[in-house]
This record gives C-alpha cells, structure tokens and sequence, in this order.
C-alpha cells in the first residue's frame, strides 16, 4: 500500500508506523519522503507457510517475562527461521513494481511497523529494527525479512510481556521509504520530555543520520521553545555523525573540526520545526515524540509517535491557569480509578474536582490568589505534605503563573485562626458512632430490593445522607480538636521539654479506632484457628493453589475445627469486609468479595504471635502511653510554672485520647455505605446483563453513574464506549500521578530542602517517632506479602485496608503519605517508627536490605 492509500483505518494492515507515516503525508505544509508498505497479509502468509512457528511460540507463551535467558534463547531460534524463509513470487513482484515507481536505483529505508507500534498507550519506539540506505530489489527484501524477523528480538518480546500484548495477536508490517540524505537530523518533543509542560517543546539535533542521536553515539544539540522564541540552547560537542555510504548502509565518521561545536541549527530553523511539530500535534490531538531530517533547507518528517509518558492535564474548556492539587495523595490512594469509582466520588466530596488520567484533582489556584487564603492554603497543606507545599511555592515563586488579588475584606480578622476545642466528651463520640451505624442499617434495609430508576434516585439521595454526616459540624469539631491538641502537644511539649513529637506515644491504644482494632480483630481470628493443624495446612493450600474467593469458607466445614475457623472469618468480614486497597474506589473488590486475599496475612499471624497477641498489644500501647503521660507531667511540674503547665498539658492528652480515634469512624462508615451501594448497582448490572443491555455485569465499572442510571432507564449503551474506556483505564495504571499539575501539563512533586540527614540516607516526613532498625520487605501487593515480626514495611502507599499488616512489622515507611493521613494514624497507635513522603522509596530500598528508620527525625539509613 502507498502511504497515498494509507489513513487511521489501516493500522491492522500497516501497524502504527506506517498508519503515522500516510496520515503525516496528508497534513498540509508537512514534508514525508514517499513510501509504501508491506502489509501484514504479507507478513501473516509467510509466517503461515512455516509449520515450526507454531511450537515455537507455544514455547515461548509459557516463559516467564522475566527469565532473559530463556526469551533470548527462543527469540533467537524464531528469527533464525523467519530470516530464511522464501517470499512467494507473486509477493515479490509486487514489491518490486512499488519500488519502480518510487525511482531508479532508489535507496530507501526500510523498517519495522508492528501492529502493537506507535499506540496511544504504548510507543513500542526502539523495539523493532530498522535498516538505512538499503538499494536493489534483493537487498530490499533481505531487509523485510529482517524486519519481520525484529517482531522476536528479545526486547521486543520483553516489553509485550510487560505491556500485555499477546506475541500471536502482534503482526508485522515493512515500511519501505525513500532515503532522505540530511545535513542534520534529530528529533522534537512537542511537550517538555523533563517537566511535561505542554507549552514547552524540546528539540535535539546533530548532524547526519539521526541514529548517532537515538543510538547514542553524541550527545545532540538541546533547544527549548516556548511561544516561538528559543528560551535555552546547550550546543554539544558533536565529534562523530552517521552518514550514508556510496554502496549502501551507513557509517560513523568523525565530523570536520570547525562544525564540532557548531549549533546543528539556527534558532529560525529551530523555531520553524516547532511551528511544524505543533500541526502534527494538533492534528493527532496530542504531544508527539517526532523524527525529523533537514535537506537542502527543507524540513522532512520520517516518524511522529505519542508521547505515552505524560500525565494527562484536566479539560476546563478555558485558557486560565490552573493548579491541580492530587487529591489521591491525601486520599493514599494514587492507582487509577475506573469511571464510576471516580463519579461515585466526586458526588461525595463538597469540593469541585476534575479528571484527569484516571485519578482527580482540586484547582487550588483561586485558593493562592489571596494573601489570605495562599496563607491558608500552604499552612494546611504544609503541615500535613511538606513536599506539595514545596512544589506550590515553586510555582508562586515565578510570580507570572498565578494571578494576585487582594483579600476581599482587609479590615476583618484574618480566616482560618485556629478552631474552638471542646472539653473530652466520650459520650459524643459513643453517640456519633451511634448515628452512623443506625444510618447504615437503614440504608442496608431499604435499598436492598430497589432496581431501575428507583435504585439510582435512592443513591442519589443517600449520597447527600452520606455527606451531612461526613460533614456533621459536632463530628468535625471532634476530629479537629483531637487534631489541634496533637499539634499544640507537639510544639509545646518540644518548647519546654526539648522532647519530638511527644504526642505518638501518647496516641498509642486510643480507644474506638476502627481501623487499628480491624488489625487487632485478625489476631482473634488467628487465635481461633491455631489449634487447629489441619485448617492451617488447608488454608496454606488455598494460598498456594493462588485460589480466589470465598469458596474454601465453605470446604472448612468438613475439618475439625473448620466450622469455628469458618465462622471467626465471616464474623471479621461482617465488621470488615467492606474493605480492601483502594476502597475509595467503589470499583475494587471488596474482602467479603474475596476473603481469599486475607489467608496469607491469617497464616502470618498465626506463625508470628501467641494465643492473645490482639489484647496483649492493645494493653502494652496502653500502658506504654500512661507511662508516656506520667513521664511528660511529672517532668513539666519540676519546670518553672509547671503546676499551669502540666495541668493544660493533661487537659490536651485528655482531648487527645477522647477525639483520636475516632477521626477514623466516618471514613469507616462511608466504606460500609459504598459496598451497600455496589451491591445494589451490581444486582443491577446482573439484570442488565440478563436483558443482553451489557456484555458483561463489571461494564458498569466504565460508566459514570448518572451514564449507568440512564442505561438503567433506557435499557440502551453505548457498547464503543465501554471498550474505549476499557482501553483508556489499562493505560492510566501504568502512569505515575504527580503531586502538582499545572494546567500547561508540568508535573511537581516537590523536593525536602533540609541537610540535616546523614550522607545517602533517604529523606521523607517524620509522622510516628522512635528509630528501628530491621530487614526491608518492598510490597506492591498486600495480599503477597510475606512478613515475620520484626520486619520494615516498605510500599508506595497504605490505606485502612493495610492495617492488618501493621501488627507484625516494626516500622514503615512509605513513598505518598502526610501527617494525618491513614499510615502514620495507626503507626502512632501501633507504636511503629515511620517515615513517609520518601520519593521511590520502593525503588532504592531492595527487598531484604536491613535498613535503619528514623521516625523522629524523617530520614532512613541503608545499612548494607
């Protein structure tokens, strides 16, 4: 097919390369050498006429991805055999009349154009091969094999494994191109590659054939644009380039002295290819990551892919600028969230949040225009994210991208003073808990056999049942005040004591914690099963058999001791069961979905503690926090005016142990009134499914809810729509949110500025005190780890459901996380040294490396 023939269609004929390169050849103004394409028919008749191929890739499916040495191995073998196959005649005969009309003794390039290349979610760039100044029909296809071939190279097979892309389900198509001989070539990046900033574009040049660049041979010229005008030039040394040579191929030669240091282009040129590179964006509608070659004067476009790398910016429809805080970040809870989970969510919040790459956002940039309200702002977030105050203040230091105005009322007293503390109520807090939990069971009670319309009102209005109680004033003075003498502890107990972070040994044990007595729960379960060998060998069986659900729940009942085993897990799941990582999205398998996830954690305190170890820990932070108060008083009576001191002291540990736990109730309770309403919407999707309305019961997952209640209504769904969101949700997973964006796409996160930690040691925010030194376990997932008591938890991020771990390991220390945030909540109540807020803390710890944790003082040591 001639790129003439070739537009968004063909990508199953020509892969992403060549689909880019017939596009690119219709965009007005944009220069593409001539070409056509070897189509993957081509390809697939071939490979079919090799009856080995099969066996083979039946042997490499079953390798792990993982394992080097057996892909190379297997690779190999499958290239040996597709670089020596005959082309049919017929096939060469054609290729050989597209060569014809591209022109006598014409070289070309020839390159590999998968079918899983060049995607929207994934470049593929650099995974196949390519060959240059290839002349003669013969040469040309010796060259398409190789490129069919390059479809098994072992980096090629690696990054499909690793991206989800089945090896029999890729095909390969042959780009065959008029060769461009450049004076210069390079590539430009319409966003920033570095910040992501989409009105910065990034350009590297040198001189040849742009492979000494993507090869690495030199270091490129560096230029950076911005509204058509150079803002920075770094001009390298450029002393070897790779041009073409006379018989074919190409070569790396040294460059002539005087142009070594010469800039490969001039800022007009430069501006010019940016101008260029901006059509092609605004044509495929995103940045692009574009290969281009400068001959005599003109510029020439020999690739545009996306860049697959860039967070997503949020959609406003307007040019003003914005600032988006993550809301994940507070939330500890960074993974992308399927469509309904993200609207479920913002129906509960007060705020407005926006969308963007499967997570959400708060435009915080009307908060800093004011003195006021930038004061605010810094002071609460500060506090709790030290590193998203830092990335905020970056901003506000250009003082060119958030607009000042002044507070709207100079004369009053400033907002935000601290908040009123009321005296310790414990029966406020019995009676909120009270509310909540008759709150819950008439929803449980009424929304039980609700289908259609009906269902989708009766969340609606529950929603804003679930937000009066979220935000009752009574319970958000409790919270505040537990939180307000925390900080009055700390800083006064530091200014008369000379004693850190006072306040976490007093946190230890409070009473009504709903999340720390769910850690504590699973030792009573671990109790009632340890006499019991068989139920233990049969519960390690479930883990090792990678068995899910809750069918086994069921197999205990023929054991000796099941029924009670059986009946201790389901009485924990009917007080927890609706949680599980992620549970802010409504989306996520619950425990009582999949009991299965909790056996691991189950056998682990089974291993690693004696009969009573729940009550034993409760009573030990307990005790440990009385002589924790008696200490701090007795020390504050010997001080000057001591007898004042320690009594508002012990009027603030009072507030503090009263109020404590129970700023974990009404994230609880909303939990509790999630899965109430999952369970609804998924009898719904059951019916919806049962009508043939959807394919399958979790297509709900990728509607929003107001979408979702009007398939309920009209029986009618979008079926494209669904598949496109699937696609768009397996492609946010692999995306790393920032802590800060801006509306011009920049992503912050912010940097610690302080010296005061020992050389190579890791550096975060200090939320629970003391120093503990112990074996590393870097966990991604809670339902594989493996911990013995004694352990440092380390991980991207901890919510409530995590909490189970918690009683075995002796510190913690995670990469998202704040002072009030859940991790460093039940740190303090568990009494476990933690530092989080530690950037790649999964990355530059290993798994196993003994580690020292310095929770007062925010930094960790790698000891080997």
């Amino acid at each position: 097919m001639g790129f003439e023939h070739i537009d968004s269609t063909n990508a199953a004929d020509v892969g992403g390369k060549g689909v880019h390169l017939g596009e690119l050849s219709r965009i007005d103004g944009i220069r593409v050498p001539d070409g056509f394409c070897v189509t993957t028919d081509a390809f697939q008749r071939v490979v079919a006429g090799m009856p080995s191929i099969d066996a083979q890739l039946d042997l490499l499916a079953r390798v792990e991805p993982d394992d080097h040495a057996a892909i190379r191995t297997l690779s190999a073998d499958i290239r040996r055999v597709i670089e020596g196959v005959a082309i049919p005649d017929d096939l060469v005969a054609a290729i050989g009349a597209s060569l014809d009309r591209l022109g006598e003794r014409v070289s070309c390039a020839v390159r590999s154009s998968a079918t899983a290349e060049d995607l929207p979610t994934a470049s593929f760039a650099g995974q196949q091969d390519s060959y240059l100044n290839i002349t003669g029909l013969a040469e040309i296809l010796r060259h398409v094999r190789r490129c069919w071939a390059s479809l098994f190279t072992e980096r090629a097979v690696t990054y499909r494994r690793r991206n989800g892309f089945d090896d029999r389900k890729v095909r390969m198509a042959v780009v065959v191109q008029r060769m461009v001989f450049p004076d210069a070539a390079g590539i430009l990046f319409t966003a920033d590659p570095v910040t992501s900033n989409r009105k910065i574009a990034t350009v590297e040049a040198g001189w040849g054939l742009g492979e000494a660049l993507v090869s690495g041979l030199v270091a490129g010229d560096v230029y950076t644009v911005r509204d058509d005008r150079v803002v920075s030039a770094a001009v390298a040394d450029k002393p070897r380039s790779v041009r073409a040579t006379p018989g074919g191929g190409t070569r790396d030669e040294p460059v002539e002295a005087r142009l070594r240091t010469q800039p490969a282009l001039t800022d007009e040129q430069v501006v010019g290819l940016v101008r260029l590179g901006r059509r092609i964006e605004a044509y495929y509608g995103r940045p692009q990551d574009i290969e281009w070659c400068l001959a005599g004067g003109d510029f020439h476009i020999v690739q545009s892919r996306p860049i697959t790398t860039l967070f997503p910016v949020p959609e406003t429809g307007d040019e003003e600028n914005h600032l988006y805080v993550s809301v994940g970040h507070q939330q500890m809870m960074t993974d992308a969230m399927k469509p309904l989970g993200l609207s479920v969510w913002r129906l509960t919040t007060l705020r407005p949040m926006y969308e963007a790459g499967g997570r959400l956002f708060v435009d915080v940039a009307p908060d800093l225009a004011t003195p006021a309200g930038r004061a605010r702002l810094l002071g609460t977030l500060g506090k709790d994210d030290p590193l998203i105050r830092d990335a905020l203040q970056s901003v506000l230091d250009r003082g060119d991208f958030i607009r000042s105005l002044p507070d709207e009322d100079s004369g009053s007293a400033p907002a935000g003073g601290p908040p009123a503390l009321i005296e310790p109520d414990p029966a406020l807090v019995t009676e909120l808990i009270r509310q909540n939990q008759e709150s819950v069971a008439t929803l449980r009670r009424e929304i039980e056999h609700l289908s259609g319309p009906a269902l989708f009102d009766f969340v609606l209005a529950d929603l804003a049942e679930l937000k009066r109680i979220l935000f009752y004033p009574r319970g958000i003075q409790a919270i505040m005040t537990g939180m307000a003498a925390t900080s009055w502890l700390n800083e006064n107990l530091e200014a008369w004591l000379g004693e850190k972070n006072a306040a976490d040994a007093l946190t230890q044990s409070v009473p009504g914690n709903v999340t720390s007595e769910m850690g504590l729960a699973l030792l009573d379960v671990a109790d009632t099963i340890r006499p019991h060998a068989g139920v233990v060998t049969f519960l390690q069986r479930v883990v090792d058999e990678g068995r899910e659900g809750d069918g086994f729940l069921d197999e205990l009942a023929g054991l000796t001791g099941g029924p009670e085993a059986r009946d201790a897990i389901r009485g924990y799941l009917d007080t927890y069961g609706m949680r599980c990582p992620g549970e802010i999205d409504i989306t996520r398998t619950r425990w009582s979905e999949n009991p299965a996830v909790l056996v691991p954690t189950l056998l682990g305190n089974i291993r690693n503690f004696e009969p009573g170890a729940g009550k034993r820990h409760f009573e030990q932070g307990l005790q440990a926090s009385q002589r924790k108060e008696e200490d701090l008083l007795t020390r504050l009576r010997a001080l000057p005016g001591g007898e004042e001191k320690a009594e508002e002291t012990k009027r603030m540990i009072d507030r503090v142990r009263t109020f404590a736990g129970y700023r974990e109730y009404p994230k609880y309770g909303m939990i509790n009134r999630y899965f109430a309403y999952k369970q609804a919407l998924l009898r719904e999707a059951d019916r919806l499914v049962r009508s043939g309305v959807l394919r399958e019961r979790d297509d709900i997952f990728f509607l929003q809810f107001q979408e979702l209640r009007e398939v309920a209504r009209t029986g009618a769904v979008d079926a494209g729509l669904i598949r496109e969101r699937r696609e768009a949700f397996r492609s946010y997973e692999a995306l790393t949110p920032p802590r800060i964006l801006t509306s011009e796409g920049e992503a912050l996160n912010g940097r610690y500025r302080r010296d005061d930690a020992p050389p190579g040691a890791l550096t975060g925010l200090p939320v629970s005190a003391g120093t503990v030194e112990g074996r590393a376990r870097v966990v991604t997932d809670m339902a594989r780890a493996d911990l013995v008591a004694g352990d440092i938890l380390v991980t991207a991020y901890t919510d409530p459901s995590w909490t189970p771990l918690f009683v075995t390991v002796a510190g913690l220390v995670t990469e998202v996380g704040g002072l009030m945030t859940h991790g460093a909540v039940i740190a303090r109540e568990y009494g476990l040294p933690a530092v989080v807020g530690v950037a790649q803390a999964t990355r530059l710890i290993r798994d196993g490396q003994r580690i020292r944790v310095h929770g007062t003082d925010g930094y960790i040591e790698l000891l080997d």
